[in-house]
């Protein structure tokens, strides 16, 4: 089917560029709204002294008897904040009230805090990092506390995280770490340029065979150092899906304008969603192995 795009101008001046809202991203009459809960998670065994806020996003049309899709956000808050960027409550009650996605649990989680530390936020240390005690954490503490409330699939291919800036390498480090758990991951902004080591994603979808991920990146075109050598937040994104690309993976790039702002991911997030939501396509070349 041919997808017709509207004629739009580009704009001249891509350094402060804001992308208006579509409908989903508001609230509307008739649509129920999902009820949210929050607890605070203070014991942490992967994270010790750390303390956060967790959130938990429930639909109306949620059934105990028909166990729940799952989307787990990073800046938790951040994303759900109905007055904020992204306001993810909003979006996933319009998405799922139109059947556009299944029925979907959302958790948002706050990055740690630890009191008293001369750099009291955790996010760096818990977000860029390219080892598994994110994903361990979420599997072994946060979510526990979410299937011990509400029933959830076990359905790796309904399972998605999602997050900006060092939340989106954070969701591909998720995805990529535990595909047997994650399937699908939604990375905005990626602050892959400063991972400690490096960038890993790149000699990683080159050298090691396709995994069965479904996976929604974007980028602003002027990001963190756009036209700078090293620590280039637009190159590394690009490099990512260059090699998604090269490694056969089903995935989605949108380069957008301006620079490193969640507005853009904010509007795109349904799409997202929807993204996430549909089939994996399967693709019949693999990647070399080195």
């Amino acid at each position: 089917m041919t997808v017709h795009v509207p004629f739009q101008s580009l704009p001249l001046d891509l350094t402060d560029v804001r992308y208006a809202y579509g409908p989903d991203s508001s609230r509307h009459p008739g649509v129920p709204v999902g009820r949210t809960e929050q607890f605070a998670w203070t014991r942490s065994a992967i994270y010790p002294g750390t303390s956060r806020r967790v959130w938990i996003h429930v639909p109306e049309q949620y059934d105990p008897a028909e166990p729940a899709s799952l989307a787990v956000f990073q800046d938790g808050w951040s994303y759900l904040d109905p007055d904020g960027a992204v306001r993810a409550g909003a979006v996933l009650d319009n998405l799922i009230h139109q059947g556009a996605i299944p029925v979907t649990v959302g958790v948002f989680v706050d990055p740690g805090i630890l009191a008293g530390a001369e750099q009291p936020r955790n996010r760096n240390v818990e977000y860029d990092a390219f080892d598994d005690r994110y994903v361990t954490f979420l599997l072994t503490e946060i979510l526990p506390e979410v299937t011990a409330r509400y029933a959830i699939t076990e359905d790796p291919e309904r399972w998605s995280v999602c997050g900006g800036s060092s939340g989106g390498d954070c969701a591909l480090t998720v995805a990529w770490l535990r595909s047997d758990r994650f399937r699908r991951a939604i990375c905005f902004n990626s602050s892959f340029a400063q991972m400690p080591g490096g960038n890993p994603f790149p000699d990683l979808l080159a050298s090691i065979a396709a995994k069965p991920l479904r996976l929604f990146l974007q980028v602003g075109q002027r990001d963190i150092n756009w036209n700078r050598k090293g620590r280039n937040w637009l190159a590394e994104n690009l490099r990512v899906a260059a090699a998604l690309a090269e490694a056969g993976y089903d995935f989605r790039l949108v380069l957008g304008e301006g620079g490193h702002s969640p507005n853009h991911a904010g509007v795109l997030l349904p799409d997202a969603l929807r993204w996430a939501a549909g089939e994996r396509q399967e693709t019949e070349s693999q990647p070399s192995v080195r």
